[in-house]
């Protein structure tokens, strides 16, 4: 009986023993677990940090890009600047002489029509620019002019027949404008007649615009106007005989009237731009339909000009100076270079818009074209084919059918890029629309799409088979190991009491885990969700702005169709008391 109390009283001692063992493994597990539970937390805090930085360096990314893509236009920008600088002064330096050349001609004239400057004194001055400036076809133009003043035609006809050695064509031109403005219309025709004699409508020098110059401001009388006129039928008639005549007017003309299109302000629709796919393609037709009232405006501010009230010597002064002064030939090259890098400086350093402009502006730089390129240098690009609005007026309205043709091309070539959807694109999301009127459904996509997501993610947080086992597992480990303790295996026993509590405590550890990784996997999805939804409609909302803005901006192309509808080539051909013009078209 003693035996048997004493050995009960040894086996609750030791079972008080592993109890306290235990409780001890209990309280080292719990500050294991707890560390776990920090270390946890600093995981899901280092991965949000991560996720942060990731972020941060996309954004500094397309910052760094957007910074880049600003300093190579500024470099262009810069350099464009140095060099418009350079080209003046090479031009100065190289052709500077040509320039006292071409001032004196129209101080020669001056000079006479007033009668205070002696003829000798003009005969001196023509004879030494004759010796300056050796080669250049407008000097003994001046020494001819001088010769004529001083009545000495044997010397006049030497320096003409030189002129004409030199350059036939502008030595023609030159003298028509002379006669004409002395009132000897006789010459002034034969002269015309010369030079047209030289001209082919295929290959045209690009001085032709100063002929239509004095026809369209009703400068060189009638005789002159009918060989004019009868001229430019021919022309026009020949070339419209020709394999892909009216193909290539409408690509000649929808190339120049597109160089007048515009950037779009991107500040208007920033949703649009950053969260769809699609948004090229709105900012090209956006572009296309803001050129119509580019157009509208181009043309109106021509056809408003008042012509010239100046006298007749005014008026061919004006014409003789653009053909004295506008550049020669061999200075193309370093005009062509200073046109474009001031498109360069005009676009702020966008070299590719202005490689684009370029190729369209180059026929204005091109020594011979055909008659109907002059018509359009003249009409759209006046600054470089240096062309006066009388023939921007007359120039438009003989080419009013061309340029229908290329603007009805140009509004159905713009149309057809209209995207019938628009995508919208938000992290994972995409989704299209036509014009926004389905922006529950679209919601509801993005939201069924989020609590997918969602789901997915919650489905990868699940405990697993052997984590579901340790609770009930570990249970039953530490009983078996309890009973194998007290029936005499106490270290066996003990080591499965350990094993059965470590699998418990592993058990509520990794559930208490995952609920709080549940927990920021749902809050993070439903900050997607509410930042989403404000993004989509946002988006949608600019869609909407956009095919309204579209549609008003785009319905303004008949506006200009109506204007050049109602101009016909007779009305901006200034009459004379003796002009009698009859122009085919």
């Amino acid at each position: 009986m003693a035996d048997g109390g004493y050995e009960l009283g040894r086996m609750a001692a030791q079972v008080a023993t592993v109890a306290a063992a235990v409780r001890s493994i209990e309280a080292k597990i719990d500050n294991v677990n707890e560390g776990l539970a920090v270390i946890d937390d600093n995981v899901d805090t280092v991965n949000g940090n991560v996720k942060i930085v990731y972020d941060q360096l996309g954004q500094l990314a397309n910052d760094f890009h957007s910074f880049v893509q600003l300093q190579v236009r500024a470099n262009a920008l810069s350099k464009a600047q140095q060099r418009v600088i350079q080209i003046r002064q090479e031009m100065e330096k190289r052709f500077g002489h040509y320039d006292i050349v071409r001032r004196t001609t129209t101080g020669i004239l001056q000079a006479d029509d007033l009668g205070i400057v002696k003829k000798s004194t003009i005969s001196n001055a023509t004879e030494e620019l004759m010796i300056t400036t050796p080669g250049y076809w407008l000097a003994p133009c001046l020494v001819a002019l001088a010769a004529w003043i001083n009545d000495q035609p044997e010397l006049a006809e030497r320096a003409v027949r030189e002129g004409i050695k030199r350059n036939d064509e502008k030595t023609s031109l030159f003298f028509a404008l002379i006669c004409r403005r002395a009132d000897r219309k006789s010459a002034a025709l034969k002269w015309t007649q010369r030079y047209l004699a030289n001209q082919d409508e295929e290959d045209l020098d690009r001085k032709t615009v100063i002929v239509l110059d004095a026809y369209a401001s009703g400068l060189l009388g009638a005789d002159s106007e009918g060989v004019i006129s009868k001229q430019m039928t021919e022309w026009l008639e020949r070339l419209a005989d020709k394999p892909g005549f009216v193909e290539q007017q409408t690509k000649q003309w929808s190339d120049a009237i597109n160089l007048k299109r515009k950037p779009v302000d991107t500040s208007e629709y920033t949703y649009l731009r950053k969260y769809s796919k699609t948004w090229p393609a709105l900012q090209d037709i956006m572009e296309g339909a803001m050129l119509h009232a580019e157009i509208l405006s181009y043309f109106t501010a021509i056809f408003e000009q008042e012509g010239s009230t100046d006298s007749l010597k005014s008026q061919l002064d004006e014409i003789l100076n653009s053909l004295v002064t506008d550049f020669d030939d061999e200075e193309i090259p370093l005009r062509k270079e200073e046109k474009y890098n001031q498109f360069v400086i005009d676009f702020d350093g966008d070299e590719d818009r202005a490689r684009q402009n370029m190729a369209v502006e180059q026929t204005a730089f091109d020594v011979h074209k055909d008659f109907t390129q002059l018509l359009t240098d003249a009409a759209m690009k006046p600054e470089s084919s240096h062309a006066s609005v009388s023939t921007q007026k007359f120039a438009i309205a003989l080419s009013k059918g061309w340029i229908t043709n290329a603007y009805n091309d140009i509004i159905a070539q713009n149309r057809m890029k209209i995207p019938n959807e628009i995508e919208i694109n938000v992290d994972t999301f995409n989704d299209k629309t036509t014009d926004g009127q389905d922006e529950e459904e679209i919601v509801q996509r993005f939201n069924d799409l989020i609590d997918s997501e969602k789901n997915d993610a919650l489905s990868q947080t699940e405990l697993s088979a052997f984590d579901k086992f340790c609770k009930i597992g570990g249970i039953a480990i530490a009983v078996i190991g309890l009973l194998m303790f007290i029936f005499g295996h106490g270290f066996l026993g003990v080591i499965a009491v350990i094993a059965g509590v470590g699998m418990v405590i592993n058990y509520f550890s990794k559930k208490k885990n995952i609920e709080q990784t549940r927990q920021n996997i749902e809050e993070q999805f439903e900050k997607k969700r509410t930042s989403g939804l404000q993004i989509i409609r946002a988006t949608i909302a600019e869609i909407v702005d956009f095919r309204a803005e579209f549609a008003a901006k785009d319905g303004e192309s008949q506006k200009v169709l109506d204007f050049l509808e109602q101009i016909t080539p007779e009305q901006y051909v200034k009459k004379l008391s003796d002009t009698n013009r009859r122009i085919r078209v």
